[in-house]
């Protein structure tokens, strides 16, 4: 193979171990338990098996190329014609090659070990629109979503895109005013000591994360200072009609407590 054709093999090389990095990394993530942070779990088992395929495969393209099994007889008659130092350079510009998607593979690999995983936050739910009128696809479920609020239908697991989406599609908000809720996410700050509520919804992958939120405000018995932005916390309270006339949510939870906690282990609903 000539040092040309070696050349023009470059983005098989890099394409090569870009597959061979995210392929190490997809299946680091797993052994660790944090590919959940990354991709709704009904995908995981078929992201590591694809994943899986990726490793040798990509390792056996590098392979095929590094070995110049790929040249053509006319590459051997131009390597003939230049000489026996073609030969030679071709050789340099694939071990180049190769050396260069070797450390693009190991420099994205130590960084996921080295780098902790992060979840999204409050400032990314902020410029996404909290609560947005897009809040029903976020959930994925329209059709599910209507039902929540049918007779006899157990609210106690419900979360906080359960709640947000139903307090979005009732049309008699009335009926859920007085229900009591305990529901965890984190604090969005919001305007005259009040905060949004906030979980992120997965319905792939956290590229199309949609926050989703529930406006909590004090119930005046005091202690209703608004936790720090990002901070996650445990809300305990009774839906309400919203002091605010002019906000778009017409139910807020009134407070009874807010427990200030650690982000839970897996922080995104889906």
């Amino acid at each position: 193979m000539s040092s040309s054709d070696a050349r023009s093999n470059a983005p098989a090389y890099l394409g090569l171990g870009s597959v061979l990095a995210v392929a190490l990394c997809t299946l680091w993530l797993a052994l660790v338990g944090h590919l959940d942070l990354y991709i709704n779990p009904r995908y995981s088992v078929f992201t590591v098996v694809l994943a899986a395929v990726g490793v040798p495969a990509s390792i056996a393209g590098l392979v095929v190329i590094a070995r110049g099994h790929g040249h053509t007889h006319g590459d051997e008659a131009d390597e003939h014609d230049h000489g026996a130092h073609a030969p030679a350079r071709g050789r340099g510009v694939r071990l180049a090659l190769g050396g260069a998607a070797a450390v693009v593979t190991v420099g994205v690999t130590v960084a996921m070990l080295v780098l902790p995983p992060t979840t999204l936050s409050a400032r990314t739910a902020q410029q996404r629109s909290v609560d947005s009128a897009t809040l029903s696809n976020a959930t994925g479920s329209e059709a599910a979503v209507a039902l929540l609020g049918s007779e006899g239908v157990d609210t106690s697991e419900y979360g906080v895109k359960d709640w947000a989406a139903l307090i979005r599609q009732t049309t008699d908000t009335t009926a859920l005013v007085g229900k009591q809720v305990e529901l965890t996410g984190f604090v969005v700050p919001g305007p005259q000591g009040s905060f949004t509520l906030t979980r992120f919804v997965i319905s792939c992958c956290a590229v199309d994360a949609q926050p989703v939120g529930i406006g909590v405000v004090g119930d005046g018995k005091g202690g209703d200072a608004v936790p720090d932005e990002g901070q996650w916390v445990t809300v305990r309270g009774a839906l309400a009609a919203n002091p605010d006339q002019s906000a778009d949510a017409r139910i807020v939870i009134r407070a009874a407590t807010v427990t200030e906690i650690a982000q839970p282990e897996d922080p995104y609903e889906y």
